[in-house]
């Protein structure tokens, strides 16, 4: 790491906010962005925060050739006392070296991104929006940037962190969906990069979603590349079922993202002693489940809905209605803690928050 201070350039022109009551999710950005470069031999340097702009880059950069890129994202929240917080961000920074390693991509300093985040979120805290359920998405990203079209890792880098006030993922309140199970396309294999959070793996994912929205249903359900016989995820989410009063979730495999909502629905039903598992499921076993009357609820987790109650799974021909096509009672419980300790409206019994304070940054 060459030079760990980051320097920050104000925007000299703001830009009017949208509405807070009708964002669309990923459409308007904030004045500024965080940007540090990697060079081989110098390392990463260069960290500033800057009016958000255009990139320029070489036709033959290798990100468009190659796709050697990672991602991370993740909230800031406005308490009911007009502050600004996180919600777990050193598990994002975490997330994204692992990502780096598969992808042969340098690491961060975790500490440094932090910071990073934590300084640009206090200098655009006004983009924070406080209308009910809405929030401030935060996405990191590096990008390969060398000018150059041989198969190899790249020698140049950009980590950028760009941020964008999005809307309440419910606006009509927590309901269930229906989910096709897929059995023609996989999302990843184990080996391969499922468990980077890289675009390569949502490139990949788009053809089944698009097939299934035409037949009525909200998302698939991916089962292994493999044996196409058990679980993996639900769209971009991790996914969970209670059984028996027992909740389990696919373990992590090597193919399947390891989420900080799932990790975080996993430290809470451990705090309220609600029987949890991590391993193998089946698509048969939750069939015979559901035939059993066993199946009590099924649930997808991730940043942007935090919880998604399945209301419907359609299998071979057949559909597997849920608790009765409702929203079930853990799912609920879950749904309203994390949310709850997300906004500052519940007390924070495994330190998940970090709250933005001012920094002293140079103007």
């Amino acid at each position: 790491m060459a030079d760990q201070s980051i320097r920050v350039e104000k925007s000299q022109s703001r830009k009017a906010k949208p509405d807070s009551n009708n964002l669309v999710f990923g459409r308007n950005f904030t004045d500024h962005m965080f940007v540090m470069d990697y060079t081989e031999g110098i390392g990463w340097h260069d960290p500033s925060i800057v009016p958000y702009q255009k990139l320029s880059l070489e036709p033959s950069s290798m990100i468009f050739h190659y796709g050697q890129s990672v991602f991370e994202g993740l909230k800031a929240f406005r308490t009911q006392d007009g502050d600004v917080q996180l919600f777990r961000p050193e598990k994002n920074i975490q997330r994204l070296n692992n990502s780096n390693e598969r992808l042969v991509i340098p690491p961060i300093d975790e500490e440094l991104g932090l910071e990073a985040i934590r300084q640009l979120v206090e200098i655009d805290k006004d983009w924070v929006p406080d209308a009910e359920g809405t929030s401030l998405y935060i996405r990191p990203f590096i990008i390969s940037t060398e000018p150059y079209l041989g198969v190899s890792p790249s020698h140049h880098y950009k980590f950028i962190v760009i941020m964008s006030p999005v809307g309440s993922y419910y606006k009509e309140g927590i309901n269930p969906v229906k989910i096709a199970v897929e059995d023609k396309y996989v999302r990843t294999v184990e080996g391969g990069t499922g468990e980077a959070k890289t675009g390569g793996n949502y490139a990949a994912s788009l053809k089944a979603q698009e097939i299934v929205e035409k037949e009525g249903f909200s998302q698939v359900l991916w089962l292994d590349g493999v044996e196409r016989k058990y679980i993996e995820e639900v769209g971009s989410m991790n996914v969970f079922f209670k059984i028996s009063g027992e909740v389990v979730t696919p373990m992590l495999n090597g193919s399947i993202l390891a989420g900080i909502t799932r990790d975080s629905v996993i430290q809470l039903l451990k705090h309220w002693n609600v029987p949890v598992s991590e391993r193998r499921v089946s698509m048969q076993e939750i069939y015979d489940a559901h035939q059993n009357g066993n199946l009590e609820e099924a649930f997808g987790s991730g940043t942007a809905a935090v919880i998604s109650p399945i209301g419907e799974l359609y299998w071979e021909g057949k559909h597997l209605v849920i608790n009765e096509g409702k929203t079930g009672e853990l799912s609920k419980k879950v749904y309203d803690t994390i949310t709850g300790i997300q906004y500052g409206k519940l007390e924070d019994p495994l330190n998940w928050t970090l709250k933005v304070e001012k920094s002293s940054v140079n103007n």
